[in-house]
C-alpha cells in the first residue's frame, strides 16, 4: 500500500471539511427511521436517524459517528446526499452506491449518474485501499438496515 496516497486521501479537502466540520451531525430524538452500525473489526459506529413527511421525503437527517475520518466524513456527505430525497430514492441509493464501491458495476465516476452524487464522489477513491471500503459503506450498511422495513 503506497502511503503517501493514503496520505493523500485523508487530506483531501472535502474529506477534511466533512469530517472537521461535519453536516447533520445533531440525534433526532423524534426520527421516523433510526439507523445504526458497527464495525466489529475496528470499532466504527455510525448512528443516523431520519424524519419523513406523509409523502415519504426525508425531512431532517441527524447522524453520529466515531471512527476514521472517512467513517466521519461519510456519514456527512450522506446525510446531506439523502436529506429531501424521497425514502424509496435512499433505498435505492444505498443499493446503487454500495454496488459501486464494491466493484459489482463496470462504471466510473466519468459517468452522468455518477456525477450527479457530487461530493460522494471523492470517497471512489477509497477503492484504492480496500481495507477502507467497509469504512465508507458502514453509513450505507446503517441505512439499509434502517430502512428495511420501509415498503
Amino acid at each position: 500500500m503506497d502511503l503517501k496516497r493514503v496520505d493523500d486521501l485523508y487530506r483531501d479537502k472535502v474529506i477534511l471539511d466533512h469530517c472537521r466540520n461535519p453536516r447533520n451531525f445533531v440525534f433526532l430524538s423524534n426520527a421516523d427511521f433510526v439507523c445504526d452500525a458497527i464495525n466489529s473489526f475496528c470499532g466504527d459506529e455510525i448512528h443516523i436517524q431520519i424524519k419523513a413527511d406523509q409523502s415519504h421525503k426525508i425531512t431532517n437527517v441527524g447522524y453520529q459517528s466515531e471512527g476514521c475520518a472517512i467513517n466521519q466524513a461519510t456519514g456527512s456527505l450522506i446525510s446531506e446526499y439523502i436529506n429531501g430525497l424521497k425514502i424509496n430514492e435512499v433505498v435505492e441509493f444505498t443499493s446503487y452506491f454500495s454496488d459501486i464501491m464494491q466493484s459489482r458495476l463496470d462504471s466510473d465516476f466519468s459517468d452522468k449518474s455518477m456525477t450527479d452524487l457530487g461530493d460522494l464522489q471523492i470517497l471512489y477513491r477509497v477503492k484504492e485501499f480496500p481495507i477502507r471500503i467497509k469504512c465508507v459503506l458502514l453509513s450505507i450498511e446503517a441505512l439499509k438496515s434502517g430502512l428495511y422495513s420501509y415498503k
